[in-house]
């Protein structure tokens, strides 16, 4: 029970951290093009904490501690819609409306109660409303607040700070960022782990460690030797070497190697584990601060070539069994739990990464197939209709639930029938 729980502390801490920094990359870009962020989520459901900053963007903490989000404006169903009749009250001062409470929780000193008859928060930045029986419309100022029914105040979007509005490279970089962000926290996250490992493997033929139970350490093999060949067979590299080592047919295995200025050879009578012949010796490591950061860099380029090569054999070969949804990436977690900090670190790297590369799939509703409307836009040189796109994404959307749906129906049939 207890690793269960920690199992679920690590699969929060290791999603909630890549959803975040992926939203976090959207909002970075979108201010930067010009596009007003609403709202920056952590989580989902009702919030428990919120500020807004002075651009307007209101960071708000959510009950749920899973996923998160970010609202832009006219981005997707970012709309505000308002029935006719609705009661609601305004405050006012210059004779700009400078705050519209939608909400029957919270109540608005000195505001003028109306019932919402027209409005216009995209161009004309108007609400015109019935109060005491006089209709009445009223000018919004362009960073007026509106304060919807759950009792979130969030900026109003005017056409001009719209997502519709921002350049074609600004609408790339902003949907580019979010993927962007999961392969700089995958490269952060290796970095951190080669620092912890207390270096990158060397691969050359420089013995790391030898325990003393194993037969290198006990033929007399020690850290720091160099091994030239094995059974008169020369090794330039690790690799080489762990190749000649597990494959050899003999009981004894003579190695040549190199301890300070002299030469010297062992007898070693190696060890059979699972299938392999073995030693006992491990890779040295180089543990230079550049070392450590440009094995980072290695491992985050292996690990986007190996989940990109990935990604292409399931185009090809499609398969069910080769995608994993939520079920299967929780048991993931818990195995890299119970690997210590070392392998949390781990699964957040490949995971992040693998979102990245995901996302960018062009398809409807990911931020690929948003980039891919970006470039026949720019190809087009005008926007698609807004009813065109919205068709599109919600094909899209459709398509990935219920791909979610058969993939993780999947892992529990595979749980289940272990």
């Amino acid at each position: 029970m207890q690793q269960l729980i920690i199992n679920i502390i690590v699969f929060i801490i290791i999603f909630g951290v890549i959803v975040a920094i992926h939203e976090y990359g959207h909002l970075f870009w979108a201010k930067r093009a010009g596009i007003l962020v609403r709202e920056y989520a952590i989580g989902m459901g009702p919030k428990i904490f919120a500020h807004r900053a002075k651009d307007g963007t209101l960071y708000t903490i959510r009950i749920l501690p899973v996923g998160g989000y970010v609202r832009m404006a006219g981005w997707g169903d970012d709309t505000t819609e308002i029935k006719k009749g609705t009661p609601a009250s305004l405050v006012v001062e210059d004779e700009l409306v400078q705050r519209v409470n939608l909400s029957g929780k919270i109540e608005l000193e000195n505001a003028l109660p109306i019932f919402v008859t027209e409005y216009d928060f995209d161009k004309e930045l108007t609400i015109s409303g019935e109060s005491s029986g006089v209709s009445k419309t009223f000018k919004l100022s362009h960073d007026a607040t509106i304060i919807e029914e759950d009792g979130t105040e969030l900026r109003i979007a005017p056409i001009d700070v719209q997502y519709q509005s921002a350049s074609i490279l600004g609408k790339i970089l902003t949907n580019f960022g979010g993927p962007l962000n999961n392969f700089i926290l995958g490269l952060i996250a290796f970095i951190v782990l080669v620092f912890l490992q207390g270096g990158v493997p060397s691969n050359s033929t420089i013995v790391g460690t030898t325990p003393k139970d194993m037969p290198a350490y006990q033929a007399g093999l020690r850290q720091g030797d160099k091994i030239l060949d094995v059974n008169g067979k020369n090794v330039g590299n690790w690799t080489e070497l762990v190749t000649e080592i597990s494959t050899v047919k003999a009981d004894e295995i003579d190695l040549r190697f190199q301890r300070g200025n002299q030469t010297k050879v062992l007898e070693i009578v190696p060890e059979m584990k699972n299938g392999s012949m073995i030693i006992g010796i491990t890779e040295s490591l180089n543990t230079g601060i550049l070392d450590k950061i440009v094995g980072g860099f290695t491992q985050t380029w292996s690990a986007m070539t190996l989940i990109g090569r990935a990604l292409g054999n399931l185009i090809t070969h499609p398969s069910l069994n080769k995608l994993g949804g939520p079920v299967a990436i929780f048991q993931q977690t818990g195995q890299a739990a119970q690997a210590g900090l070392a392998g949390v670190i781990s699964f957040l790297a490949l995971l992040s990464i693998n979102l990245g590369i995901v996302n960018l799939i062009p398809i409807p509703a990911l931020d690929g197939g948003k980039i891919l409307i970006n470039l026949i836009e720019a190809i087009r040189r005008k926007p698609l209709k807004p009813e065109h796109e919205q068709f599109v994404t919600l094909v899209g959307v459709i398509f990935m639930i219920a791909l979610m749906l058969a993939v993780t129906w999947n892992d529990i049939m595979r749980f289940f029938t272990r």
